[in-house]
């Protein structure tokens, strides 16, 4: 049986290999192959079978076949028998020779199985092969061909054949009359020299090691004079080239004389190939084999033709490469070949031909030349060891090519050189200085000579290759120690070496690493009269620049300070690789740093290696590097930069206390100053470096260095200035009075006079020049005030440090003071000034500090602001002496009321009065109020400048903390709040924010104080919540939010207090960004509410009249406002303003005659329309009568009504007897073929709607609508649900009609929509409008009008209601019930949806509603209506969510009713199911567990059937209910729902491949919930494991793995499940289709052989192979790979 069912199952498989689609060929072939893993045999008899018994079959697909034989036979060769391998043979060789045409593939599959079969039935092979291998007769190619392969994959067993195949194939060389047949013969020619070379390359292991090349020299020759004298000279291109491949291995077979006499004509030929050919590989490959056997006979011809070889090879090396073309790479490297074997046989003479080639100026030839020379000195060591002199003097012009491709092939040069000795010739140091200078090239620079074509990449770029060089040669070469050390330290100190510092202290370690473990104690560096050698002063000096000063971003336009403190990692990790080096060089700059730097570099090092550069804490890096007494770090906090980048030093200076060291190391760093000269930046660290040396230094030093410091600086350079003050401020840490001396005796010298002093350097100094000066001076003071110990400061700080500022920055004139007009001295004295009142500040005596100059100052401060540019920022000075005064304002004593007054004023002035730049197309609403700055730069300046300003603005505040000084502040901004000009309003609204917030914070209440200002505060920021500016309205939100918490605060609420309603303000904020102006002002609307939620009542009529004032404000949008929040305020608080009608109505008379505005119009007949006359059901009836839509003044006289409640109740009463009583609708038939009648509204009670409406919108009608609240509610709820979908009145679409066609507009009518904006209206009046706009934001409203989601807007309605209107609702459910047996179904409908909706809700539980309400929907079950029934189990499902706690108390009722529901026969589409489904699902978890088992089985047996509907939503509802009952019997399952369990596996296995996410999300939970049920843990842990939500399944994997635990627990469930799956065989969606076959081949994969009764084989085999006939290719693919996996049952 066995092997009937192998072959069987081989039969279809081979008859799927028909299949068109190539992804399905490439399966079938695999599951072959699959199959013939376990029966070779077998499936190579069936595939023989096949092919021979289906002659017909296409070529494609016996290439298939062939192929997947062909893998097979490889795999188990050895268990081939030799019957086997005999059909095998004769079957290929027929196939291959089949057809006389050449079919590469089909013939080739054929050929591989012979090769393959030959690797050991190489007799048979072979006499199948020689049969068609006759003499005299033109064998098949592919004969040839099979040979020629076979003769490669099996040397040993072709090669003794191949003396009598050459001798049987040489006469058939001059029979092959066509191209391809020449071309076959030449590529076995080559295969079987290369075959035969390979044999004698190893006769200790061949069979018959007597064979010797001489015995197949005649027949090779033979070939070889056909080849080369017939077929080279006549062939085409491809057969030229095949010869010339079959050449060169066929050269080392000929005799040594014949090889002689051949190659002067030989190796022109070939040469001539590479004028002929572009792809030349093959040609060099040839050529090198060729060159090989002639240097192997001693031949004397190459030195003849050594020049033209040369010549044509260097031309090759000299191609381009380019990295995509592997040919150009491959020959390139046989080129190289060629060259070795050259150099070996005649070295004087390549180099004679190289070394003059590098001094050309072609960048080609110049780099060929040097990758070969590269490549010989590498591979020729010997011949090239006395050419050393030579090759160096020959480097010199290479060396100066800035070619960046000649300097990548120069430095691999130099790179080969080191390893074979080269470097330590005279000439070698040049070579290392050219390493040195590539390691210090810019990348830009080098980038920018790159072409735009260049191969170059950034990691094989010039510099990188440097680094890695001098870093491989110092590391591994060992004889490069003496050569390189201590050469590489002279490297140090030259700027033009700065790039190269990182890897220079990386070779530099490791030099002296090895040093040192060679002698420990002996110094490493030995100057011994080396003048070259840099001092360890100026090592230390360069070192301490480079790992803790600045590094620079090499660009040449842009310099950044980087330095260890800041940015360690810049430079390649320059900080890291500088500590190193000092590290190790220790001893050699003082022994006493010995033991201090052995402990705290490596830490640093380690605190670098912990984190990247963008992972590194600035703060804790700098904690780390600096190292202060305690009393320093309020000075480090403000000389920053000075004090955090010298730690080190310091650290060290401390460790030596050495003075003279000290001086020595001062000097030097003196010294080096000019040399950065060029880079500002790195001189100004070194200025702190000095400075810091300077502090441990002797005063008398001190005294000296800082005078030559002050004669040196070059004042003409301003960005020096910096680095020279901070120098001096870091001295004034330890020797304040003699820094303070030297200032002082340079300032009184003559220096800053116009005449001539004392000192030639300053002779003729221009006015501009000693402006300079006096700049930097001023600077230094600054940062000596900074830097001064504050217990000195106080003391010394007018006297010496502000008296000398303003002496050096004013200058005499015939003895009067003239102060310049110079900008950056006022910028430096700004700059000091603001530093040494910081530093005042920070002391800890600053409270009882009196600063006498303190007016003075802030007048000098106030000047300079006035004196810039009012409408532009180009420079810091208005930050800076903001920031001045900011810190000024703090001190003693307080500022006149005039100076505050003055100073607030300049400052606003002038920050407020930047002009913004739109960008193009930008809106004016949309300009930003950035200025116009021209840059990232300026715009950071200018918010810089604003943060200052605020700063400013809340210490003026604090000196008067109270609600008048909070008011004098806001008046300060008031023109601006109002300003014409946007950007103006903008900043003075978010400056208000900003004091309001501050105020806020700071405010201390002892006692209860009024806020009498609070409603002119509000009315100032009220209007410009709806600014033409986003920014304005968001800020004027942020200022009402704090006012409103001021309040709260003076009236006793504590400080935390968080108010409801002031924090709902923030959520309005979107609202006021949206572009829609309705929206805009209904979050007005909303403001205006909130707001009078929590005004005082005595602030009211303020508030009143500031927003009356705000109606004529020339913004129309705040005009707008303001009218909205007028007449939102009169309707939320209008019963508190009964004594100031008179003056209201008067203001409003006095707007109504200053302007027309249709919105002032508005708001003045809302605040002042008079009361309806007494006759209210003759108006109400008069007004009914007027014609249908409203126009305006009909709708002005219906809100009319609703002014006094009384009138309004009697008007509501009216109307509702209107619609209730009327006949709603009236039934017509259009047209005579319509099969549904037309509903049409009836006009009084549409009228009346439309006036009821109107009257509920009033704001005066709320009382009325309260009392008649319930009424109301429900009378419109359901005429909404009559007219949905109702046409108007036919009149009124008459007369629709008629102003259609006469052009005039019309205001259609909807009755539905009428209704709905009445049901709005009451809502709104009845104090609901949390619930209007709940159903707002959810989209209720509209759900309501149309018929679709008229249930879903019900709902929602019914939830936005038990949310917010609780109290409301036993009245209204009273009505409602009422309303169950109407005679209209809608209207039965929307009162269940709503009674349904209620249960979700707990309030019915709170109202004790809860019985009643299950009662009346209980006894609904058996309505007619099937949307009803299906109402009332979503109702009495939603207990679970209102009141989970009663759901034990009636689950025997709510489970009947759900069962019920499953049993529903009158419901076509099973929404009853649907519905009772999720409902089950609901209750689930709640029910009582008893109630609960009795019905488990029931529900599993009924929802079985709906797995697999076709409707998604019955699949993934009954599914996930299937995972609920799962989970409530867990632990305690029966065996009879375990059958449940199991029956349910394969359809939840299957869906995992469901279509629709929801049925796979439930089959996921589903899946979860089985898994405890079937007591196997393994399975239950895959389950959850896989299984889990938002995590990715490899379905796949899953189904393997679940499968194997299914086999290895549940051996029994086989067929069960086998047969389960075969159903889905025939699923309409394609993934379930895929997935069945797959879950069949895991089954079967995993299975034992006891359980193979269990498989029905005929049935199996039959459905996969229908699969095999699916039009889906993935299910196709799916059943292949099963039939491959059914050969365990072969």
């Amino acid at each position: 049986m066995s092997e009937t069912y192998a072959k069987r199952l081989s039969a279809i498989l081979l008859d799927a290999v028909t299949d068109k689609d190539p992804q399905m060929q490439e399966q079938v072939c695999g599951a072959l192959c699959d199959f013939g893993e376990s029966k070779p045999a077998e499936v190579l008899s069936a595939c023989e079978e096949h092919l021979r018994l289906h002659e017909k079959l296409a070529h494609p697909y016996r290439t298939i076949i062939l192929r997947a034989m062909e893998i097979v036979v490889s795999n188990h060769i050895s268990e081939l028998d030799k019957d086997t391998a005999r059909a095998i043979i004769l079957l290929a060789s027929n196939e291959m020779t089949k057809v006389k045409e050449l079919v590469s593939d089909w013939q080739q599959a054929a050929s591989s199985v012979l090769v393959a079969v030959g690797r050991r039935f190489i007799s048979s092979v072979m006499e199948e092969l020689l049969s068609k291998f006759q003499p005299g007769l033109l064998p098949h190619p592919c004969t040839v061909h099979t040979l020629a392969s076979l003769s490669v994959s099996n040397v040993f067993g072709v090669v003794p054949f191949l003396t009598s195949i050459l001798s049987t194939m040489l006469p058939m060389l001059g029979a092959a009359k066509h191209d391809s047949m020449k071309v076959v013969f030449c590529c076995a020619l080559q295969r079987f020299s290369e075959s035969i070379l390979e044999y004698l390359a190893n006769l200790d292991q061949a069979p018959d090691p007597t064979v010797r090349k001489d015995a197949f020299a005649s027949d090779i020759f033979g070939a070889y004079d056909i080849l080369f004298h017939q077929w080279l000279q006549s062939g085409g291109a491809k057969l030229r080239l095949a010869v010339v491949e079959a050449l060169g291995p066929m050269s080392h077979l000929l005799p040594s004389e014949k090889l002689e006499e051949q190659l002067p004509k030989l190796l022109p030929r070939v040469l001539a190939f590479y004028k002929k050919h572009t792809e030349t590989v093959h040609v060099s490959k040839s050529l090198g084999q060729i060159l090989e056997a002639a240097v192997s006979v001693g031949s004397r011809t190459l030195d003849i033709h050594l020049n033209s070889l040369l010549a044509a090879l260097h031309a090759q090396i000299c191609v381009p490469v380019e990295s995509s073309s592997p040919l150009v790479m491959s020959n390139q490297k046989e080129v190289l070949r060629c060259f070795t074997v050259l150099a070996c046989c005649s070295p004087d003479r390549l180099l004679a031909f190289l070394l003059p080639k590098l001094d050309t100026s072609n960048e080609r030839t110049r780099v060929g030349t040097l990758q070969v020379l590269r490549h010989v000195i590498n591979a020729a060591a010997a011949q090239m060891e006395v050419k050393k002199p030579v090759i160096l003097s020959s480097m010199k012009l290479p060396l100066l090519d800035t070619n960046n491709k000649v300097k990548r092939a120069v430095v691999q040069v130099v790179s080969a050189m080191a390893h074979h000795g080269y470097l330590e010739q005279p000439g070698g140091k040049a070579m290392v200085e050219y390493i040195v200078q590539q390691c210090a090239l810019p990348p830009e620079a080098e980038i920018q000579k790159l072409g735009a074509d260049s191969e170059a990449l950034a990691a094989d770029s010039v510099r990188a290759i440097s680094v890695s060089t001098l870093y491989l040669v110092s590391t591994t070469v060992d004889r490069m120690g003496e050569v390189l050390w201590p050469y590489l330290l002279e490297f140090l100190v030259p700027i033009r070496f700065t790039r190269a510092l990182s890897p220079l202290c990386r070779s530099l370690v490791h030099l002296a690493q090895k040093r040192q473990e060679a002698g420990a104690h002996a110094p490493l560096i030995q100057y011994n009269g080396n003048v070259h050698l840099p001092s360890p002063y100026a090592i230390t000096t360069r070192l301490l620049v480079e790992h803790c000063g600045p590094g620079r971003w090499w660009r040449p336009q842009l310099c950044l300070l980087q330095a260890v403190s800041s940015h360690p990692y810049v430079g390649d990790g320059r900080g890291a690789a500088s500590l190193r080096l000092l590290n190790v060089l220790h001893q050699d700059i003082h022994p006493a740093l010995g033991q201090r730097w052995v402990t705290a570099i490596p830490l640093l090092l380690e605190h670098l290696d912990e984190y990247s550069e963008e992972t590194l804490s600035q703060k804790e890096w700098e904690e780390k590097l600096l190292v202060v007494r305690e009393e320093e770090k309020t000075r480090v906090s403000l000389l920053w930069e000075q004090e955090e980048k010298t730690r080190f030093l310091r650290d060290s200076l401390a460790v030596v206390s050495d003075n003279t060291w000290v001086c020595h190391l001062t000097l030097e760093m003196c010294k080096q100053l000019p040399n950065y000269n060029g880079t500002p930046l790195e001189k100004n660290f070194l200025y702190k470096c000095v400075g810091t040396t300077l502090g441990a230094a002797s005063s008398k030093v001190v005294r000296k260095h800082l005078r030559e410091l002050l004669e040196t600086a070059r004042y003409q350079e301003e960005r020096e200035h910096e680095g020279l003050a901070c120098c001096f401020g870091i001295c004034a840490i330890s020797h304040l009075d003699d820094t303070l001396a030297q200032l002082d005796d340079f300032v009184k010298s003559d220096v800053l006079r116009k005449s001539a002093g004392i000192f030639n350097l300053f002779k003729n100094r221009s006015e501009s020049e000693a402006n300079k000066v006096r700049s930097a001076l001023i600077l230094c003071y600054g940062h000596v005030a900074a830097g001064a110990p504050r217990e000195l400061l106080l003391a010394r700080v007018e006297a010496d440090l502000f008296w000398n500022m303003s002496e050096c920055f004013s200058t005499k004139v015939l003895g009067i003071k003239v102060e310049t007009q110079d900008p950056a001295l006022r910028l430096s004295l700004v700059q000091s000034v603001c530093m040494a009142t910081q530093a005042i500040c920070s002391s800890a005596h600053s409270s009882s500090f009196h600063l006498s100059r303190k007016a003075e100052l802030v007048a000098q401060m106030v000047e300079f602001i006035r004196a810039e540019p009012p409408d532009s920022l180009k420079t810091p000075i208005w930050k800076k002496a903001m920031l001045a005064c900011t810190y000024l304002v703090t001190l003693e004593p307080a500022l006149e009321e005039q100076v505050q007054a003055d100073l607030i004023h300049s400052c606003l002035h002038r920050v407020m009065a930047v002009l913004p730049e739109p960008e193009e197309g930008d809106s004016p609403q949309e300009v930003s109020a950035a200025p116009t700055v021209g840059g990232d730069p300026q715009e950071s300046l200018y918010l810089d400048t604003v943060q200052v300003l605020k700063d400013l603005l809340t210490s003026l505040l604090l000196w008067n903390m109270t609600p008048l000084g909070l008011q004098v502040m806001l008046e300060h901004l008031s023109p601006w709040i109002k300003s014409p000009r946007g950007h103006e309003r903008v900043r003075a609204v978010g400056l208000s924010a900003c004091l309001l917030q501050f105020f806020l914070q700071h405010l201390q209440i002892s006692a209860l104080v009024p806020f009498h200002n609070l409603g002119l505060l509000i009315g100032l920021f009220s209007p410009r919540c709806a600014d033409l500016w986003p920014a304005t309205r968001r800020e004027a939100v942020s200022c009402i939010h704090s006012l409103l918490y001021l309040q709260l605060t003076c009236v006793g609420f504590s400080r935390d207090y968080q108010d409801d309603v002031a924090e709902q303000l923030l959520s309005l904020k979107d609202g006021l960004v949206h572009p829609d102006p309705a929206i805009l002002f209904h979050t007005c609307h909303s403001i205006a509410q909130l707001i009078a939620k929590r005004l005082p009542p005595d602030q009211l009529i303020n508030l009143l009249l500031t927003l009356f004032e705000s109606l004529g404000d020339p913004d129309k949008n705040c005009s707008r406002a303001a009218s909205v929040m007028i007449n939102c305020l009169l309707k939320e608080r209008g019963n508190m303003l009964q004594e100031k009608v008179p003056e209201i109505v008067s203001v409003l008379r006095s707007k109504l005659q200053e302007t027309q505005e249709e919105h002032i119009l508005q708001a003045a007949q809302h605040s002042v329309f008079a009361l309806a006359t007494h006759h209210c059901a003759s108006v109400v009836s008069n007004l009914l009568g007027s014609p249908l839509p409203f126009d305006s003044h009909t709708c002005t006289l219906w809100r009319a009504l609703a002014l006094e409640p009384g009138l309004a109740a009697q008007v509501l009463g009216l109307l509702l007897e209107k619609i209730s009583k009327d006949v709603l609708f009236e039934e017509s038939q259009a047209f005579l073929l319509s099969s549904t009648p037309d509903r049409v509204a009836t006009l009084l009670p549409l009228a009346a709607t439309c006036a009821l409406h109107e009257v509920a919108s009033a704001p005066a009608s709320g009382p009325a609508v309260l009392e008649l609240y319930p009424q109301l509610f429900v009378a419109l709820l359901l005429r909404v649900s009559c007219t949905v979908g109702v046409q108007p009145p036919r009149q009124l679409q008459a007369k629709e009609r008629r102003s259609a066609s006469s052009g005039l507009a019309s205001r259609s009518l909807e009755p539905c929509s009428s209704a709905v904006d009445a049901l709005q209206a009451v809502l709104v009046r009845g104090g609901n409008e949390d619930v209007v706009q709940c159903m707002e934001l959810d989209g209720g409203w509209q759900l309501l009008r149309t018929s679709a989601g008229h249930e879903e807007g019900v709902t929602r309605l019914a939830s936005a209601m038990a949310k917010f209107a609780g109290p409301r609702l036993p009245l209204v459910m009273k009505l409602l019930f009422t309303t169950q047996s109407s005679m209209y179904e809608v209207q039965r409908v929307t009162s269940t949806a709503f009674l349904a909706e209620l249960l979700s809700s707990n309030v019915v539980n709170d109202l004790m509603l809860l019985e009643s309400l299950l009662y009346n929907l209980m006894a609904r079950q058996k309505d007619t209506s099937a949307r009803v029934r299906r109402l009332v189990l979503h109702g009495l499902a939603n207990i679970t969510l209102g009141s989970p706690d009663k759901v034990q108390t009636h689950s025997p009722q709510l489970l009947t009713a759900m069962i019920g529901g499953l049993d529903d026969g009158d419901d076509p589409h099973s929404l009853v199911a649907l519905e009772a489904m999720v409902g089950l699902a609901r209750l689930m978890d709640l029910v009582d567990a008893w109630d609960l088992h009795a019905v488990l089985l029931h529900i599993a047996v009924r929802i079985r059937p709906f797995f697999d509907s076709e409707r998604m939503e019955l699949r993934s509802v009954s599914i996930g209910l299937f995972g609920h009952l799962n989970k409530a019997c867990r632990g305690d399952c029966k065996d009879v729902f375990l059958e449940q369990v199991v029956g349910g596996l394969v359809p939840l296995l299957l869906h995992l491949r469901d279509p629709h996410a929801p049925v796979v999300t439930a089959c996921r939970f589903a899946l979860r919930m089985c898994g405890p049920n079937l007591e196997c843990e393994e399975l239950a842990a895959v389950f959850q494991r896989h299984l889990q939500e938002g995590h990715d399944l490899h379905f796949g994997e899953f189904l393997n793995t679940t499968c194997k635990h299914l086999m290895r627990h549940f051996p029994d469930l086989l067929g069960r499940l086998l047969s389960t799956s075969l159903f889905y065989y025939k699923s309409s969606w394609e993934d379930v289709r895929a997935a069945a076959p797959m879950l069949t081949g895991f089954l079967v994969l995993h299975m034992e052989a006891e359980q193979r009764p269990q498989v029905d084989l005929e049935q199996l085999l039959t459905a996969l192979q229908l699969l095999l006939k699916d039009p889906a290719l993935k299910v196709r693919l799916k059943a292949v790979k099963t039939l491959g996996r059914l050969v365990k049952f072969a």
